[in-house]
């Protein structure tokens, strides 16, 4: 009985078919990039201070820089050296008033600067930055500053929820089903987020993309990986992966061309309008249609794949099915993963991995918005950082498996993170490389958990069905897992960056 695989073997493995799907879905991959981290250029901080009034006026008659408003007009750092009452707090003093002088203005109000009373910023904040920012915006600063992380937060709960839902109407509806509606949605969402007329909306507007746009990018996986041959999943995964730090790169580019935050949502937005284009170019997957019994459109697939390819299809290519061992327990639950020692010891170890590579992955991309040197340049060095973390993962994954990599790069992110504890803010360009060498390491961390994940496992835990797998997906602590399945099985949704 001929398999998916075993055709494959003889319609082209990697072929022209599947080197234009592939091209195709890696712009849904780099698409994917502004919405994981586009926090870092959308809700920046800039320096900030108290809107006094009177005092635009008092610098103009005066003729004072930029340096001496500051020094005559802005409180001094709080105790110990803390920023809050230069940023948060005003003197409350009325500048409007002719008394004023020009050298020291306050002296005649109290023998030092400091007894000087100080109150809240009650008309708002002026902002050191050229362009503009969620923070700007809505003054997200001082008793405020908590909204920013809420503003990430409603993603990351969107992607752990959406990734649920995601899930099931793949497995339900098909890939390409799942495809065109979350990427449509998430195209939506996003345009509408640059218009969002308050915090409110723009919250609710973050969450349904998070909702949805993690959906996309594990659709466009699960696709391409199902069309390839076995010899190339893996080579697969990781160059779709490769699409989204080339994302991330063009994602510092433009933001420095386009410094407000609304121009640059809308930039990131409208082009994903193009994406639902691969419906077109992409058919549904035959894994996919044969675990659904519709064994014609499936053979008509292969088909094609073969003319696009080249390639004469199999003679016997109508008896094409999913190789199914009738042995094994077709309907595994979240119990299973806890029975035996053995598992249980697996599962608890990746839930760890899983939960440790998210937050440090995402934290090194957050830090470099807080190193207080050129944000964009930041951002781009450590982006570059992952091509030769992809490229060490191809090189040494045949010759040393996954589990020693992933130790490796385990220990490397670790040390990274624990040395920048004791470097100095004033060594920028230290904490830069210390900064990047552990994004690389946690880099080949991450895309090692998600290959580790498939070789741990007994095969029936990985065919879970959309029930059990939403259980599992919650265990993997809102992340996608990426299976790089067994010859012959439809592959499950699961994939997260």
């Amino acid at each position: 009985m001929l398999t998916v695989d075993d055709a494959l073997e003889q319609v082209g493995e990697f072929g022209w078919f599947q080197k234009q799907a592939f091209l195709a879905l890696c712009l849904l991959s780099a698409a994917f990039a502004p919405i994981y981290v586009g926090i870092v250029f959308l809700a920046f901080t800039p320096d900030h201070r108290c809107r006094s009034p009177g005092v635009p006026e008092l610098s103009r008659r005066c003729g004072w820089s930029l340096a001496e408003e500051l020094n005559y007009t802005v409180p001094g750092p709080g105790p110990e050296g803390q920023a809050f009452p230069r940023q948060c707090r005003r003197y409350e003093v009325d500048w409007n008033q002719s008394a004023l002088g020009c050298v020291d203005p306050l002296a005649g109000l109290a023998a030092n600067s400091s007894l000087l009373p100080l109150g809240p910023c009650r008309h708002g904040w002026v902002y050191d930055t050229p362009g503009s920012s969620v923070v700007t915006e809505f003054n997200l600063v001082c008793d405020d500053s908590w909204k920013v992380d809420l503003f990430q937060s409603c993603v990351n709960v969107g992607f752990f929820l959406g990734s649920l839902g995601a899930g099931y109407i793949a497995d339900r509806f098909g890939r390409k089903v799942c495809l065109l509606a979350t990427t449509l949605i998430s195209a939506i969402l996003g345009v509408l987020t640059a218009v969002a007329p308050d915090y409110t909306s723009l919250l609710l507007f973050r969450l349904g993309q998070g909702l949805v746009s993690k959906g996309s990018w594990t659709a466009g996986y699960t696709l391409i990986t199902e069309f390839v041959g076995l010899g190339y999943r893996r080579t697969v995964a990781i160059l779709y992966q490769v699409a989204f730090t080339v994302g991330l790169v063009l994602l510092s580019g433009l933001a420095y061309a386009v410094p407000h935050w609304r121009w640059l949502q809308l930039a990131v937005s409208l082009p994903t309008f193009l994406l639902p284009l691969c419906y077109w170019f992409v058919p549904e997957s035959p894994r996919w249609l044969l675990s659904q019994k519709r064994n014609t459109q499936a053979v008509k697939i292969m088909d094609h794949i073969a003319q696009k390819n080249g390639k004469l299809p199999p003679a016997d290519l109508k008896m094409l099915s999913l190789k199914e061992d009738v042995t094994e327990k077709l309907s595994p639950s979240f119990v299973d993963l806890f029975r035996t020692p053995h598992l249980r010891k697996h599962t608890f170890i990746l839930m760890y991995l899983w939960l440790t590579s998210s937050v440090l992955y995402q934290g090194l991309i957050m830090h470099m918005g807080v190193t207080g040197g050129n944000l964009y340049l930041d951002f781009f060095y450590s982006a570059l950082v992952e091509f030769p973390a992809a490229f060490i993962i191809l090189v040494t994954i045949e010759r040393f498996g996954c589990l020693y990599p992933l130790a490796g790069s385990n220990l490397v992110v670790g040390a990274a993170c624990f040395l920048m504890i004791f470097i100095s803010h004033d060594l920028h360009w230290l904490n830069i490389v210390v900064a990047c060498v552990g994004r690389m390491g946690i880099t080949l961390a991450f895309q090692m958990v998600c290959l580790v994940n498939a070789e741990l496992y007994p095969t029936f835990l990985r065919k879970a069905k959309p029930k059990e797998n939403k259980i599992y997906l919650q265990v993997q602590t809102s992340e996608f897992n990426s299976q790089a399945p067994e010859r012959d099985a439809p592959l499950g949704t699961g994939w997260q960056r």
